[in-house]
């Protein structure tokens, strides 16, 4: 695989961590609150297989917030800057 793909995904990977701690440090400060405005999709309770011999339970979810979108948005512009030399 190229250079490029593996340096946007370590920077988008990178951008969804500091968007999560910029989420969780804003989240009390009024002027910065909107940062950590999000919404949760996914399941309520998981899904579950019993088979008898074999249990599966199945479940996901994904919150997304302002801040993960702002940090993941400068990373892939920062990818594009770096990945241009």
């Amino acid at each position: 695989m190229r250079r490029g793909f593996w340096l946007h995904f370590f920077l988008i990977c990178a951008g969804i961590v500091v968007g999560s701690m910029a989420a969780e440090i804003t989240s009390g400060i009024p002027v910065l609150g909107w940062l950590s405005y999000g919404l949760d999709f996914g399941t309520q309770s998981p899904f579950v297989l019993d088979l008898h011999v074999l249990q599966l339970t199945i479940g996901a979810t994904v919150k997304i917030t302002v801040s993960h979108i702002v940090f993941v948005a400068l990373s892939i512009i920062l990818g594009r800057l770096i990945a241009r030399d």
